[in-house]
């Protein structure tokens, strides 16, 4: 199964060690566990390693996740809430991720929506996890609740029976806490906020769950959409916009809180669309099958249009 032995303290990662060993550096003692992205999304966050480069997967293909795993990206992004996947799907496609990329590369699992049982499938399959559409803090607390374990801190995840086997994928990373205390520490928790109603209530989201919520994403579509201005380009320059997103990078500095977002197109917006964020996400597959428009495009008009292959 991939795995290493325990360590009474897991040793910190250095930069060096990153650049080496990609997000393997960070990997749990079996590759069935959650990668350590809590902690790698607080060293990026902190100047400790780069920003953390990912991959956004759009489409529900394990084809396409065990050829992505072999690219060496940090993350790959898994969408189970925009793809027509069932549990089983996004469970290989986990696994193809974190088992063929050989720890190099993570998964993080966009669920589809705030449901318990949701959230505890993407966990169980060994990722990390993107939360869509919060807003209040109630929704907050309960997503954080099904994502841990353990009354301590109102965890009422559930605990899988055989999801680690003894002695085969169950140590423990820190050996000194239980398997279920050291996979609250492990999987990271990223809330996307993508309306009005949640860049405005991010401070109080913050307030209360900022010691669980590892990282902040501006879903910018859709909350341009909500604020019923135009989606196309992400960003605008509207008062309205910019008043909104003011509200949201203040409550992020006010709680030193980590974001997380895309970083596409040309390198001047790639600079813009990744300034001050700890992750980044640079390519996705979309973007790339979108890529043969300009091969098609390019082939018609270079070749001349007589067919030479027919009789004259």
């Amino acid at each position: 199964m991939g795995s290493l032995s325990s360590e009474p303290t897991p040793k910190p990662v250095s930069a060096a060690d990153f650049a080496r060993q990609g997000m393997a550096a960070y990997r749990a003692p079996s590759l069935l566990q959650p990668h350590r992205l809590r902690e790698a999304i607080k060293d990026a966050h902190d100047g400790k390693i780069p920003p953390i480069v990912g991959y956004y997967m759009g489409l529900a293909s394990p084809p396409i996740s065990k050829l992505v795993a072999q690219f060496g990206y940090d993350v790959v992004w898994v969408d189970w809430e925009h793809s027509a996947m069932n549990v089983e799907t996004m469970t290989q496609i986990v696994y193809d991720i974190q088992f063929m990329s050989e720890g190099k590369s993570a998964a993080i699992v966009r669920v589809p929506g705030h449901d318990h049982a949701a959230i505890g499938f993407a966990l169980d399959a060994g990722a990390s996890i993107v939360v869509p559409q919060v807003e209040t803090v109630e929704q907050a607390k309960h997503i954080v609740s099904a994502a841990k374990f353990g009354a301590k801190i109102n965890g009422t995840r559930s605990a899988p029976p055989c999801r680690w086997f003894p002695g085969l994928s169950d140590q423990p990373l820190n050996a000194s806490m239980t398997l279920h205390e050291n996979l609250n520490t492990q999987a990271a928790i990223i809330i996307q906020i993508e309306s009005l109603a949640g860049m405005r209530n991010l401070d109080a989201i913050l307030t209360e769950c900022g010691d669980q919520i590892d990282s902040v994403w501006l879903g910018s579509l859709d909350a341009r959409i909500s604020m019923n201005l135009p989606g196309g380009g992400l960003y605008g320059k509207e008062p309205e916009w910019l008043e909104a997103v003011e509200i949201y990078e203040a409550a992020l500095a006010k709680h030193n809180k980590p974001a997380s977002g895309l970083s596409f197109g040309t390198p001047e917006a790639k600079e813009i669309m990744s300034k001050g964020k700890s992750m980044i996400f640079c390519a996705a597959d979309v973007y790339g099958l979108m890529g043969a428009l300009g091969d098609l495009a390019d082939t018609r008009k270079g070749y001349p249009a007589r067919n030479y292959g027919a009789k004259v």
